[in-house]
């Protein structure tokens, strides 16, 4: 048996997986679960009733976690002039425009976040193709498509996470790492839970939560109560 399935199959057996555990007890049960030499990170996978190949079933949408993700974020933007200066000053670490753009078709995109202002959006179409798949296009939607590039820049970096739903109705994200305490868990896990709420879809039809599940990085993952999770406004 590999080193690694013997050490799953220990966690397994520290958790029950026939029970839907309540939050704080899920977040209790997940903590102890932390056995990997790095910082985990606590993710948490949503299944949701809907269907996203219809329009107005589409769920996506950004929250910026009280606690952090526990990541350091590089932030880029896209933006000239008055934009360029407030980007700078607020910390971004890439400030550019079509010298970013050129840096981005060779393949250099040393960034994890990438905001732009409206009047740039033709530039960015350019590498749409590129920063498409790899979850990286600038959108309105998320709040990294702005004027506003400092407030976007300051959400990057204290922790915003963006979610869109899967074409399954699935969404993961990563909430905060192992080492953060209950009370920073279960506020960013409950702000989470409550943004996704917020963007139910009218179009949505019966239970809008179906299951969810909470894990470490390298953990088996405990199953969440859901009623409790949709009640979360």
């Amino acid at each position: 048996m590999s080193k690694l399935t013997k050490r799953f199959k220990e966690l397994t057996q520290k958790i029950d997986s026939t029970k839907q555990y309540a939050l704080v007890d899920a977040i209790e049960a997940v903590k102890n679960l932390a056995s990997a030499k790095f910082d985990e990170t606590v993710e948490i996978a949503l299944k949701l009733n809907v269907d996203p190949r219809h329009a107005d079933q589409m769920v996506r949408g950004s929250v910026v976690l009280p606690a952090g993700t526990g990541k350091k974020v590089r932030v880029a933007v896209i933006a000239k002039d008055t934009q360029a200066d407030e980007a700078k000053n607020a910390g971004a670490d890439i400030v550019g425009s079509d010298d970013l753009v050129e840096d981005i078709q060779k393949g250099n995109m040393n960034f994890d976040v990438l905001i732009a202002t409206p009047n740039l959006m033709g530039l960015v179409g350019k590498v749409g193709r590129i920063l498409g798949p790899k979850g990286l296009m600038p959108n309105p939607k998320t709040g990294t498509v702005t004027m506003d590039v400092a407030q976007a820049v300051n959400n990057a970096k204290s922790g915003q996470v963006n979610f869109r739903v899967d074409k399954q109705g699935n969404i993961h994200a990563g909430l905060g790492k192992a080492s953060f305490s209950k009370e920073q868990l279960n506020d960013n896990i409950s702000t989470f839970i409550k943004a996704i709420n917020k963007q139910k879809p009218a179009a949505a039809k019966g239970r809008y939560i179906k299951n969810a599940a909470l894990s470490l990085t390298m953990s088996p993952s405990v199953s969440l109560e859901t009623q409790e999770l949709l009640d979360l406004k």
